[in-house]
């Protein structure tokens, strides 16, 4: 199986306190691995083409996924509440 690893600077704040602006994240691409609730993802925008996302899964339903910032103010953040869930196929790669 491969494990190949991508690098992914954070940028703002939406996932803070847990992460901060500019933080690098190394994220796992995404393969037959099988994602859980609580793995950090980067992730294709399902309505901006040229925006991609990292956020945290907080659900799933039959492959598609819940997916928020772990900011608490609702505001420093765009993610499912916004665009709702998400599928696989949107997924590039997870952290745990």
């Amino acid at each position: 199986m491969d494990s190949s690893k991508l690098k992914v600077v954070l940028s703002g704040d939406s996932m803070w306190p847990n992460y901060s602006d500019g933080d690098v994240i190394e994220f796992t691409s995404i393969g037959e691995d099988e994602l859980e609730i609580g793995d950090l993802v980067v992730c294709f925008h399902p309505l901006k083409d040229d925006v991609v996302l990292i956020k945290r899964i907080t659900s799933i339903n039959d492959e598609q996924y819940f997916v928020e910032g772990d900011n608490p103010d609702p505001t420093a953040s765009e993610d499912s509440h916004n665009f709702g869930l998400i599928k696989r196929s949107a997924i590039i790669g997870y952290h745990r």
